[in-house]
Formats: structure tokens, C-alpha cells, sequence
């Protein structure tokens, strides 16, 4: 997949900025289990994650609220390359449902993603929170099959959106010479994100959040300056799908259901984009349009970059 010159080209230029961004972050996880009205919440998360929060032992607590709930006892400790909290929490009564308020991205990073998993018995439920959804409901009843899809689609469709994804998939519809070309590089993109679940996990290295979005902002001006340098290049296909797994990365860690979400939106977005590119807009707009989207991606990845120097 990397053997054509330019994918190589783009995922080295791309992959060269990750020693810039220093502070790694990753998603935390919690489990909330509910006994009648008492429950034990337990939170693992790195240690990088920590090293800059100045009393973590409260801190992190503080920032994982439970409506009702008391909290009795709570201690935290490293676990390996983890650090885990534990809470005792007592209800008034007993509960089937619990308002969550997760604020942990205030002291992490803009982008901390959490994601919570709840148990009363053979009942279960989970919830992703981060700064675009710090609150939810969850409840202690299996969700319905729909309920589970509308959730993840909901939460995928946000998150392509305030993105830059949704640059990208300007710049990937300016790229495009014909229909038909439009139509194989937003397969060959799509494909790119949903290849990069199984690659994940057998990454060696923790991405930062940071990097990730970074990364992306770096696509959308690779792309541009594939679009000003190279108007007539061919097998665009093959940088499309080296480009597409940055973007894959974002989703990689969370319910299949977001990225379903997120492949959906961009469905629609790319066939309205298509549509208006190959029958209104010129070479000079289209030149236009990508000057402005290399400007655009590298102040998003200087933005990230100054934010992470912070």
C-alpha cells in the first residue's frame, strides 16, 4: 500500500511531525458497577496522562460526577503504566439510571475521550464523553439494538463534522477530474478509515489526540499541494488511501458504530461537494480552492502544534 511514491511521500510527511508533539494522550477508561444503591466506580488511565495534573488523587475524582451520588471513600495508585482510581459511591435509593458528568478533558487535553462502562447484575450500558458531549445518561438496562446504532451514529456524525475531515473532503472532491474519479477516491478514502481499526492496535506507540488531529490537518494540505503541483498526476487513488488512515486513527478507538456514523455524513457531503464541483467549478476556482485549503490545514497543524508546546 506504501510502495507508491507519493503514499510514502505523504505518510512520511505526515508521521515526521509526531516527534513535535511530546505530550502523548490516550483515551481513559472507567466502570461503574451498581450493587442496589451503593456502587464502586474505577478509573484507569496512562500515567502520561497525569504527569502534569498536579494532585491527580483528587483531581480525577473530582471531574467524574455521579447525579445522586454520594462518595464515601475513594484512593488512587499506579498499576503498571496505568493510574487507577477507585470510588465507593452510596445512592439514596436504588437507581436504573444515572446522569454522568465527565469533564476530564479540563485537565487532560481539548480532546480527552472517556469511555464508561456500567453494570448492575446481567445489565449493562456504555457512554463516550468528551468536550462536545460531557453529559449523558446511562442506564442499567440492556440499550435496544437501535438505541445502541443511533447513539453511535449520532456521536460519528458529530465528530466528521467539526473535524478536519470535513476539509478534507473538499480537497478530496477538488482532486477529482471526473465523476468517476470522484467516486474512486471517496471509496479509496473510506476504505483508508475503516483499515485503520484492525492497524490500531498493533501501532507500537501511543498517539496523542493531538497528533492525531494534527495529522489530519496535514492530509488537507498534502492534498492541496497535489492538486497545485500535480494537476494531472495519476493513481491519486493510492495517496487518498495512505491519507484516508490518518483520518481512520480518530475513530480507531471507539464503537464501530461512530465510524458508520462518520462514513454516512461523509457519504452525503462528498456527493453534494461532487456534484457542484463537476458542474460549476472552474480551474481558477478550483486553484483557489486549493490555496486556501493548504493555508487552512497548515494553521490547523500549527495550531495543534503551538497548543502542544503549551
Amino acid at each position: 500500500m506504501l510502495g507508491h511514491p507519493r503514499s510514502a511521500i505523504a505518510a512520511a510527511a505526515i508521521f515526521s511531525a509526531a516527534p513535535l508533539l511530546a505530550h502523548v494522550v490516550s483515551i481513559s477508561t472507567g466502570e461503574l458497577r451498581v450493587d442496589g444503591p451503593l456502587a464502586v466506580y474505577e478509573l484507569r488511565i496512562p500515567m502520561y496522562e497525569v504527569a502534569h495534573v498536579a494532585h491527580p488523587e483528587t483531581e480525577l475524582m473530582d471531574h467524574v460526577r455521579f447525579a445522586g451520588a454520594h462518595r464515601t471513600s475513594s484512593s488512587c495508585h499506579q498499576e503498571g503504566s496505568d493510574y487507577v482510581c477507585v470510588a465507593n459511591l452510596e445512592f439514596a435509593r436504588r437507581i436504573d439510571s444515572v446522569e454522568v458528568d465527565c469533564t476530564l478533558y479540563q485537565i487532560t487535553v481539548p480532546n480527552h475521550v472517556h469511555l464508561l462502562h456500567v453494570v448492575e447484575g446481567a445489565n449493562s450500558d456504555q457512554a463516550v464523553f468528551d468536550q462536545t458531549t460531557p453529559r449523558r445518561e446511562v442506564r442499567f438496562h440492556p440499550p435496544a439494538p437501535l438505541e445502541v446504532l443511533v447513539r453511535g451514529l449520532a456521536g460519528g456524525v458529530s465528530r466528521a463534522i467539526v473535524s478536519p475531515a470535513a476539509l478534507f473532503l473538499v480537497a478530496l472532491v477538488l482532486a477529482a477530474r471526473s465523476a468517476r474519479e470522484a467516486t474512486l477516491l471517496a471509496a479509496m478514502y473510506l476504505a483508508g478509515e475503516w483499515i485503520a481499526r484492525p492497524i490500531a492496535p498493533r501501532i507500537p506507540w501511543p498517539l496523542a489526540p493531538r497528533f492525531i488531529e494534527a495529522a489530519m490537518a496535514l492530509t488537507v494540505a498534502y492534498l492541496a499541494v497535489e492538486i497545485l503541483a500535480l494537476p494531472a498526476a495519476g493513481k491519486r487513488w493510492a495517496v487518498v488511501l495512505v491519507l484516508g488512515l490518518f483520518h481512520g486513527l480518530a475513530f480507531a478507538a471507539l464503537p464501530a458504530t461512530y465510524l458508520a456514523g462518520a462514513t454516512l455524513i461523509q457519504c452525503v457531503l462528498i456527493a453534494i461537494l461532487a456534484w457542484a464541483a463537476l458542474r460549476w467549478w472552474t480551474t481558477m476556482i478550483r486553484r483557489a480552492g486549493a490555496i486556501s485549503l493548504l493555508v487552512i490545514g497548515l494553521g490547523w497543524f500549527a495550531m495543534r502544534l503551538m497548543i502542544s508546546r503549551s
